[in-house]
C-alpha cells in the first residue's frame, strides 16, 4: 500500500494516495512511514495543523528522523509558530550533531 501511495503521489493523483495513507494511518498511527506520506500531503494541501497531530502521533523508526523532523518543522512554522518550529529543527541537529555544532541552526 505504501509503493501504491508513493506511485499516485509521484503521478499527480494527490487525492488517491491521501485516501490509501489515511487508510493505513487509520489502521496504525503509529506507522511512520504512512504517517510521513499523509503529513506531506496534508502540508502541500495548507493543513498544517492536521499534519501537526498525525505527526505527533507517529513512532518513526530511526532511519526516518530527518523526515520526522522536517515535517514537524515545516508544520510548525506554516501553523504560525516560528519559534517552536526553530527549537525543534535545534533539537534535531543537536540530536544528530551534538550540542557543540550550534551554528548550523
Amino acid at each position: 500500500m505504501h509503493t501504491a501511495a508513493w506511485m499516485f503521489i509521484r503521478h499527480g493523483q494527490e487525492r488517491r494516495a491521501r485516501a490509501i495513507c489515511e487508510a493505513l494511518v487509520e489502521d496504525d498511527a503509529r506507522d511512520g512511514v504512512a504517517v510521513a506520506a499523509l503529513a506531506g500531503i496534508l502540508l502541500d494541501s495548507g493543513e498544517p495543523g492536521r499534519a501537526l497531530e498525525i505527526l505527533r502521533a507517529a513512532d518513526f523508526p530511526p532511519e526516518l528522523s530527518h523526515a520526522e523532523a522536517v515535517l514537524e518543522t515545516r508544520a510548525l512554522k506554516e501553523s504560525g509558530r516560528q519559534r517552536e518550529g526553530a527549537a525543534r529543527w535545534r533539537r534535531y541537529l543537536e540530536s544528530r550533531k551534538g550540542g557543540a555544532r550550534q551554528w548550523i541552526a
